[in-house]
């Protein structure tokens, strides 16, 4: 039998509830606790609460005809509303919540098991001044759940049993062939729900609403926590042409500063599906890109000008930690903060090339056995399940003798825990069409580049930089950013993970992402970011935003 849990909005996916706003209002404004649930009560179905909550007005037409019924009624009692009282003020606190984080990961446990999920929402057309609390609600809502029903656009209202059926029926999911189990505090709309099959689960208790959960659906939602991802089908796709014969490929979320995520070897824009969500519900458009082999930065400079986007954040990892740190060296103007993961800001040297360093390193056989056009393709593309599979399994072996980069390894080896299926088949299909010639071509022209970089005058950073190092990783080792700060003038923040990020970076570059946007951006917007760490699953105190492990360079 099919499972679909749906959520009640106020109470349970968002705090304070609508009836905790309207006491706490009461409470300050001097009104009698209870008189604006009395005046809804007297006035039936047709006052103006319901009327907003069911499309029939907007709330700029609601709120003079709520404040009407609360001066008749409150005339009726032999009283006088203060001076104060204010139906605009009211609503615009009611967009203030905060989203109970629990319910969030629960849903998105319940969604990779193949569980439908849906909030139910007694909500209104906002056209006030004050509109963006609503709108802020929405856009989170609808990256987590699989189906959002406002009762605006509904045209019924919880606990109408009409929006019950009519979310079953949006889910493509028939009562007699789903058990669907309905969260709520209040207790009205847990009767109309049980009124209907329904098994209802009345939230007192946030840890036990989720042990009924768990009971109910057989899944454990408070385990295997993982941040929201993007869903290649369902987000927004683009394409810029650079030159001729060169299109980069970007996936684009979010509005506000832009940030710019480039990924490293061998991967795409899909490497940074976790980061993605987060960035764009902390209030920034989110840009990722699918890296070029061959480009050097002036390609992303002319990205960014047919984008008409004149400066960015720029975040990235492996190879794209290279290109960032070059975007900030030589063309400073276009880049607001910069942080790379694993990848340190080398100095230029113009008496050695890198080719020769790099033989003199073991660690980095695998990039001399990349130089020859041909061979590692023919390696890598043989099996592509085999390659990713690989790719994301830890391994401290080095390359040696340049024989193979997966000599000795299994022909079918186990797929890693980080590694999902889906992801994994995603992969695939992309690299079914690109192969790795483009991506290897960033080991290729590394001396191209060092030549380039000679005849350039370099700079310290002028920017807020962020370096983070992982500890476990085999390759790009932490002692190799040692010294940076002689290369950067305003801030060097450094961070070390105990983790392997030379692997595509998954979920624990998260923090790294925030760390940066918080040198970048002013000191109020701090509970943005707090807010953004809490919808991964990061335990983050205020004062972990405000300071920080840095050196500060002047």
């Amino acid at each position: 039998m099919k499972k679909a849990v749906l959520f009640s909005l106020w109470g349970v996916v968002v705090t304070p509830h609508v009836a905790q706003t309207f006491q706490k209002f009461e409470e300050t404004t001097g009104i009698s606790r209870g008189f604006i649930k009395n005046v809804i009560a007297k006035l039936g179905s047709e006052n103006a609460l319901y009327l907003l909550e069911k499309g029939k007005v907007s709330l700029t037409q609601m709120i003079p005809e709520f404040e009407a019924e609360c001066q008749k009624i409150a005339a009726d009692q032999g009283l006088s509303l203060p001076a104060q009282f204010s139906a605009q003020k009211l609503f615009s606190d009611i967009g203030q919540v905060e989203f109970n984080k629990p319910f969030l990961d629960a849903a998105a446990v319940l969604r990779r098991h193949g569980i439908s999920t849906c909030v139910l929402a007694n909500i209104w057309v906002d056209d006030t001044d004050q509109r963006d609390g609503v709108a802020r609600i929405l856009s989170v809502l609808e990256s987590h759940f699989n189906l959002v029903v406002r009762s605006c656009y509904a045209g019924v209202r919880i606990p109408e049993p009409d929006i019950f059926t009519s979310a079953l029926e949006k889910l493509a999911l028939k009562p007699q062939e789903v058990r669907a189990v309905w969260l709520d505090v209040d207790e009205e709309s847990i009767k109309a729900a049980e009124g209907l099959g329904m098994t209802a689960v009345q939230v007192k208790d946030i840890t036990e609403a989720l042990k009924e959960i768990n009971k109910l659906t057989e899944i454990e939602v408070t385990g295997d926590l993982q941040p929201p991802s993007c869903d290649p089908e369902n987000v927004s796709h683009g394409y810029v042409n650079i030159k001729p014969g060169v299109r980069i490929h970007y996936v684009d979320l979010g509005d506000g500063p832009p940030v710019l995520l480039c990924h490293g070897f061998p991967e795409s824009w899909f490497s940074w599906r976790y980061q993605i969500p987060a960035l764009a519900n902390a209030g920034f458009r989110v840009l990722a890109l699918d890296m070029k082999g061959y480009g050097d930065s002036t390609d992303l400079v002319t990205f960014l000008d047919k984008m008409g986007i004149p400066q960015v954040i720029l975040v990235g990892h492996d190879w794209g930690g290279a290109l960032v740190w070059n975007m900030a060296q030589f063309h400073p103007e276009r880049v607001r903060a910069v942080a790379s993961l694993n990848t340190p800001l080398f100095p230029v040297d113009p008496k050695t090339n890198p080719k020769e360093k790099l033989k003199a390193i073991p660690i980095f056989d695998y990039q001399i056995y990349f130089q020859n056009p041909g061979v590692a393709e023919a390696e890598l593309e043989k099996n592509l399940e085999r390659t990713f599979k690989l790719m994301f399994i830890a391994s401290n072996e080095t390359v040696r003798f340049l024989s193979g980069l997966f000599v000795g390894s299994p022909e079918d080896p186990p797929r890693s825990a980080i590694l999902s299926e889906s992801a994994l088949q995603y992969y695939i299909q992309q690299f079914t069409k690109s192969g790795f010639r483009g991506p290897l071509n960033w080991y290729r022209n590394g001396e191209k580049n060092w030549h380039w970089m000679c005849s350039r005058p370099r700079g310290k950073i002028m920017m807020p930089a962020l370096m983070v190092t992982a500890g476990k990783d085999p390759v790009l080792l932490p002692a190799f950013a040692k010294g940076m700060e002689s290369l950067v003038r305003q801030q060097l923040c450094y961070s070390t993970i105990m983790l392997t990020l030379h692997s595509p970076p998954v979920i624990i570059t998260i923090i790294t992402t925030f760390e940066i946007l918080t040198l970048s951006c002013s000191r109020p917007q701090t509970h943005r970011f707090m807010e953004a760490y809490l919808r991964c699953g990061i335990k983050k105190k205020k004062s972990d935003f405000l300071s920080h492990r840095s050196t500060s360079m002047s």
